[in-house]
């Protein structure tokens, strides 16, 4: 049987006191409806439609390319509403199921299971035994075990608040009868809403057969309404990052202080220190090592790199044997060869450095090419930027520019140069040569240095 997938994600979540809609909170570097998604693309269903309501294009604008149909709720009135909104694009043959914009780490396998159990009856569900249920709907069982309704807790009596298994809000229906029952819903509740899970008790009470499994595991079915679940989420998820990563061969200094923001693909051997962030795509070789509170965005490092503690990188490419930092920063556009050395307090952007060549010490490059076997010394600047415009700083093969250069830009240093230290070089410099520039010493004699005069 076909399924259609419908994902609410209409709610504001007020109490995340945010003006950025709920399911667009970010989770591991992604909006939260982003994992429901992928959750939902698993099962290759015929269909997903996202009902969004708050935010309006905001949430749309944040999928630009997903392949969805986009379903607006104009006016929240309850979760059988949403669902009623999104259900005449879905034929009557279909299986329907139902997932929550809020409810992101549920498994490709929990729901593979939830639709099998709704194919071999009408209606599935997924429950869960919690030690505390406050705020969450109750499962009501009749005397035989079978679910006979699901209250919300607002509407509920103390006995039925009482009550341990709680909805979860996963459910899987056939798309005809549950058209029919939905039909038949009514907002005469504390809320006023029309309520998906009244469903459930229209439906027991036509002797439908109801599958409602618990879950053993309840973090995958973690609803998020505060920061606070939030951030349980966020390291639930990153334990199982970390698991995973570790399965693959990785040696994590601690799994607990690790943030995988993205995809991140690696070698074997790969060592990662504490507290690294890895954002977007990232690619690490064989036996790179990360160095403690290291941040990687969209950057590919070859077989055998080091980035010591402390470095920024973003949209860079390094070969193999590179070694970057400590405390260097690394911008977009910068692309390293093999065996390049990227030293302490250097910064670097948009250039590029060739084999074996080093940048040590306290320096700043941009737009800058960078030859073979060059050794660029402490403190040295390509003045690259006129107020206007950037211009570009062009070092041959093992050039030596000495400690303290300014290397105004358009410049071009030849192949086998060599700049003294000290020197503003403001024109090019020939291959081969040794190229200085400064101003003549002097030394005032007897001249005092100027004295605070006394209170």
């Amino acid at each position: 049987m076909p399924v259609s997938v419908v994902i609410l994600a209409a709610g504001q979540g007020k109490r995340m006191n945010s003006a950025l809609p709920k399911v667009l909170q970010p989770l591991a570097g992604r909006p939260m409806l982003a994992h429901v998604l992928a959750s939902a693309r698993a099962l290759e269903p015929a269909a997903i439609h996202v009902v969004y309501g708050y935010g309006g294009d905001v949430v749309k604008a944040a999928f630009p390319d997903a392949d969805v149909s986009w379903v607006l709720q104009k006016t929240q009135l309850g979760t059988g509403h949403a669902v009623g909104q999104a259900l005449p694009s879905i034929p009557d043959d279909h299986q329907v199921l139902v997932l929550l914009g809020d409810v992101p780490l549920v498994s490709k396998k929990t729901l593979q299971r939830l639709v099998k159990d709704s194919a071999s009856s009408e209606l599935a569900l997924l429950t869960a035994v919690v030690e505390d249920p406050t705020g969450y709907g109750r499962v009501i069982r009749d005397e035989h075990g079978a679910v006979a309704r699901i209250v919300e807790e607002k509407d509920a009596s103390d006995d039925e608040r009482r009550v341990d298994e709680v909805n979860t809000g996963l459910i899987a229906f056939a798309a005809g009868p549950l058209r029919r029952y939905l039909a038949s819903l009514d907002n005469d509740n504390a809320q006023g809403e029309y309520y998906l899970t009244d469903v459930i008790g229209l439906a027991a009470a036509d002797g439908t057969k109801i599958l409602g499994t618990v879950i053993q595991s309840t973090t995958e079915v973690l609803g998020i309404n505060d920061r606070a679940q939030l951030a349980v989420a966020e390291r639930t998820l990153q334990r199982e990052i970390a698991q995973d990563l570790m399965a693959r061969g990785v040696t994590l200094a601690d799994p607990e202080r690790l943030d995988v923001r993205g995809k991140l693909t690696v070698g074997r051997d790969v060592f990662i220190d504490v507290g690294a962030v890895l954002e977007g795509d990232v690619e690490l070789g064989d036996r790179v090592r990360i160095g403690a509170y290291a941040v990687l965005a969209n950057t590919k490092l070859g077989d055998d790199c080091l980035v010591h503690p402390h470095c920024v990188l973003s949209e860079v490419i390094a070969g193999q044997s590179c070694e970057i930092g400590p405390f260097a920063r690394l911008r977009p556009g910068v692309e390293l060869a093999s065996k390049v050395k990227i030293g302490s307090f250097v910064e670097v952007k948009k250039s590029q450095i060739a084999d074996g060549s080093k940048v040590n010490h306290l320096t700043y490059v941009g737009d800058t090419t960078i030859g073979r076997d060059v050794n660029v010394g402490a403190g040295t600047i390509t003045c690259n930027y006129d107020g206007a415009n950037k211009h570009r700083t062009v070092i041959g093969d093992r050039a030596f520019i000495g400690s303290g250069v300014m290397l105004v830009a358009p410049v071009e240093v030849g192949a086998d140069a060599t700049i003294g230290a000290g020197s503003t070089v403001t024109k090019n410099a020939p291959p081969g040569e040794l190229t200085l520039e400064r101003s003549k010493q002097a030394t005032v004699p007897g001249w005092k240095r100027p004295k605070k005069k006394p209170k």
